[in-house]
Formats: structure tokens, sequence, C-alpha cells
């Protein structure tokens, strides 16, 4: 009983400190969820020390408190380069020397810009936002929309919280490569990867089995050389040779050769088109 009615008031304390407000027929007002902006020089009082109000740490503008990962983020851990400061592009390079402790993400990679929105994914799940009083209010007492957390004025966000062009440009960038990788993934499942092996002696081996390429599946395939638009070389993969192409229902008529008459794909000289194994010789 102690404990409820603790909890109670602490929530009306809450409530008013948060400006939310008691309504005469039920509970409160959700007000919009407010971020904090720090500056640069702000953002770097806080890396552990003794003396300094906190460790935070932030990626791409966005700050979050990292006081329960002080092992690893505070004096002396490992990732301590990572406190007080915007270093995303460390987080995609795993530069983390000063020249890499910076934000700048241009020129990255589709999968380091995956990094980044890999890491920030786990600092959103895993650690608070920097205004922890707002937090605790949405988390124990339902108050607030969830908090955003802070945001680090520069190269993100402007004087007012407001995306700045390098934001837009790295989220894009970040939309495009999960878009990439969906599809390079769909076609690993359409299109999975050869088993294969070389010797001098007997020259290459490519086979299908329904675990080739690390894709289970209900059927094997056979090997086929896949070209990607614009590439001049090729890669193996399996093929499937019965029903539907890929896509395309199996109720629409179809000719029952699943995926062989792709115009991506090109059989290997010398071996038989149904043959779920093919040898090349030196």
């Amino acid at each position: 009983m102690g404990a409820g009615v603790a909890a109670a008031l602490l929530c009306l304390g809450a409530a008013w400190l948060l400006g939310a407000g008691v309504g005469p027929r039920g509970w409160m007002v959700r007000p919009s969820a407010r971020s904090r902006l720090l500056s640069v020089a702000e953002l770097a009082r806080f890396r552990g020390a003794a003396g300094e109000p906190g460790l935070y740490l932030a990626v791409l503008g966005r700050v979050f408190d990292v006081e329960r990962g002080r092992r690893h983020y505070g004096p002396g851990g490992a990732y301590s380069g990572l406190a007080g400061r915007d270093a995303t592009r460390a987080f995609a390079t795993g530069d983390f020397t000063q020249a890499g402790l910076v934000d700048d993400v241009s020129a990255l990679s589709s999968g380091e810009m995956l990094a980044i929105q890999s890491w920030l994914t786990f600092y959103s799940d895993n650690y608070d936002p920097v205004e922890l009083f707002a937090f605790l209010a949405w988390k124990h007492c339902s108050l607030i929309d969830p908090p955003l957390p802070g945001k680090l004025v520069g190269r993100f966000y402007d004087e007012n919280g407001a995306p700045t062009e390098a934001l837009r440009q790295a989220e894009a960038a970040i939309e495009e490569a999960l878009k990439f990788q969906a599809e390079s993934e769909q076609r690993k499942q359409q299109f999975p990867p050869c088993n294969s092996e070389w010797s001098s002696a007997k020259g290459s081996r490519f086979w299908c089995s329904r675990q080739s390429g690390g894709a289970p599946r209900a059927w094997a395939g056979v090997p086929r050389k896949l070209y990607s638009p614009g590439a001049s070389s090729s890669r193996c993969v399996c093929v499937r040779t019965t029903g539907p192409p890929w896509g395309q229902p199996a109720s629409v008529q179809h000719n029952n050769r699943g995926d062989l008459d792709d115009p991506h794909l090109q059989e290997y000289d010398g071996c038989h088109p149904q043959a779920q194994q093919c040898v090349l010789t030196v």
C-alpha cells in the first residue's frame, strides 16, 4: 500500500512538473515529448570523469545517457573515446583515433551506414534518453509520449533542434542501404549460392542441396551462372527447376520451369541442364 501511494504521489508530482495537468474526468493530457539541445562544448562535459555531470555520447546527433555502461564508456573503458562527443563515423569504421572519432559520415559504404543504423537502434533500445525525468515519467506513470533523446546542435541538428541537410542525407543513405539489404536477402532466397570446391587435380565442382548457400529450403535446384545487371563476372547460384517463377502465384498459368528462364542466368558449358552437380575441369 505504501509503495502504491508513493508511486501515485510521484506521478502526481511528475504531472505537475511536466505541465500535464489533471482533468476533471480523467488522468491527464499527454504533452508532446521534448528533447534537450546540447552544444558541442556542453556535451564534452559529459565524459564521466570525477566532477563531471554525467556520461553521454551521441550518434547521428542523438544524445544518450550511457551511465549504465560506465565500464565500457567511462574513463579507462575500451570505448571511452566515444563519450562526450558525436563519433558516429567510428561506429562504422572502427577507427578510434582522434581522426576517426568524428561525426562525418559522408562517403561511407552501404554496409557502414547499416552499422550506424544498428548502433542507433542499440542505444535507443538499451540506454535512456538524456531527459531522464521525462523518461521515468513515461515509463512508470504513462504521462507523456516516449521521450526523445537529446539532440546535439551541429552537423545533424540546428540551433532549433531541426534536422539539417546532413542528417537528411544520412537517413536517406540508411534507407537506401536497408532497401538494398532487403533486396539482397530476397535475391538470396530466390537464388541461393552454390556449394563449391576446387582442386588442381580435379578442377572446380559446383553443386546444389537443400542447405547450400546457408538458405534452407524445400528444393535443391541446379547450378547456373548469375550475372548481375552491369556486371561482367558471374557467380554460381542454385536455381529452382519446377513450379512458377519467383513471385508468381502458383494459380497463374506457367511453364513449370521455376526460375530457369530468368534472363540473368546462363548454363555452365559441358554440364547437363538438370544436373544438381557441375564439374569444370582445368
